[in-house]
């Protein structure tokens, strides 16, 4: 492996720190899903909320463009975020429905 500059080492330390962070705070935000998507089933709500989404995607939008971000790309990671939700939230739907629960990829709760 080549020498990497000692600044160049620092700035990726500080990305994979970064990115480390994002995923532990994507892992507590879908735990969060998890619990609407219960408490959907259980109520017999339905799965999507568009105007939630909506108003969702127009305050990242906004969150992002005071924090110098491209509010088309926010746009676009809030639209994959809230698709997997859903994915997550028919799980949970259909599993309550047979009388089980579990999470996508995991076992019965």
């Amino acid at each position: 492996m080549s020498h990497v500059p000692a600044e160049l080492a620092a700035l990726r330390r500080s990305i994979d720190n970064i990115d480390a962070a994002l995923v532990h705070l994507l892992a507590e935000r879908f735990e969060r899903t998890q619990q609407v998507g219960r408490l959907k089933a259980e109520q017999q709500l339905p799965i999507a909320d568009p105007e939630r989404e909506d108003a969702q995607i127009a305050r990242l939008r906004a969150l992002a463009r005071e924090a110098g971000l491209d509010p088309v790309f926010a746009e676009k990671f809030l639209g994959f975020v809230i698709a997997e939700v859903i994915r997550h939230h028919e799980a949970i739907a259909q599993d309550s429905s047979s009388g089980r629960w579990a999470a996508p990829g995991g076992s019965a709760q």
